[in-house]
């Protein structure tokens, strides 16, 4: 089972600037916790996503010494990919790949055809680089648009990835469209037919459905999990209303429940929850 912490996800939409050193403080309090991987930044126009202009400030203030959780940045394009290849410190970069023609375009000003070229090139360039590429299947669960989603377009861009050797992609709920009928079909298929990648689920979730969402994903097989701590977040470039992140400690209460071992520090965690609270309601 991984758990992966999503305050860059968090932080992202936020209107109001949060301090570098408060960045800095509540990343440095995740770490102590445990998780698999901490997706902490990402390497954008600051433009786009003003709030993570400071990604390389926060990650000079991060405290590696004494943590077994990984990095993981988010690009949107090669030349993210190659300022992130340059930090030893993280092991994860991450790109949103949309099957949905229209957010493609929006989020990463470029078609699907052309987003697939650039992954093919951060693909090479982590495998030199020693890195891993992890590929958000974005708009994977239904999108406003009107464009096409069903398990077979996930199967046919999966099956891309697998031929350029991507080992990691994570289904993306991007507007929390999601439901147990639509996350458990690609699950069940794609995690047997793809035995060398690794699936995860980043679902958007409004505060009632989520306890569906992570059963569904969770008995179709899957045990990769975005969340973020207080379900805060979500994609700014999606809708004008965020659908929230997973909640993490609602992720936690589900898998105790379900006799699954999460490996976290629980002391470290709820002090890390409280952090949170002074992060994002004032600081």
């Amino acid at each position: 089972m991984k758990l992966i912490e999503c305050p860059r996800d968090a932080m992202q939409g936020w209107t109001e600037f949060i301090p570098t050193e408060t960045k800095t403080e509540y990343l440095n309090a995740l770490l102590r916790v445990g998780f698999d991987t901490l997706d902490f930044g990402s390497f954008v126009s600051p433009k786009a996503i003003p709030q993570l202009r400071d990604t390389a400030e926060v990650l000079a203030g991060l405290d590696l010494s004494s943590t077994r959780t990984k990095l993981l940045a988010i690009v949107a394009n090669l030349r993210g990919a190659e300022t992130a290849l340059g930090y030893s410190e993280i092991q994860y970069i991450g790109f949103p790949l949309s099957v949905s023609e229209t957010f493609q375009q929006r989020n990463t000003n470029k078609s699907i055809a052309e987003a697939l070229t650039e992954v093919a090139d951060m693909q090479n360039r982590c495998e030199q680089g020693g890195k891993t590429l992890v590929v958000y299947l974005s708009m994977g669960f239904g999108n406003p648009y009107g464009d096409p989603w069903n398990p077979a377009v996930l199967g046919e861009f999966t099956e891309k990835l697998a031929a350029l050797g991507v080992r990691v992609v994570a289904l993306s709920d991007t507007i929390g469209a999601s439901t147990p009928e639509t996350i458990i079909p690609p699950f069940r298929e794609l995690i047997p037919a793809f035995p060398n990648i690794e699936f995860g689920a980043h679902l958007h979730t409004t505060p009632t459905t989520w306890r569906e969402k992570v059963d569904a994903a969770f008995e179709a097989g899957c045990r990769r999990f975005d969340g973020a701590l207080g379900g805060i977040g979500g994609c700014p470039m999606a809708a004008d209303q965020l659908t929230g992140n997973m909640a993490t400690e609602n992720l936690v209460t589900y898998l105790e429940a379900a006799g699954v071992p999460t490996g976290l520090h629980m002391e470290a965690f709820r002090e890390a929850q409280r952090l949170s609270q002074r992060v994002f309601v004032g600081h």
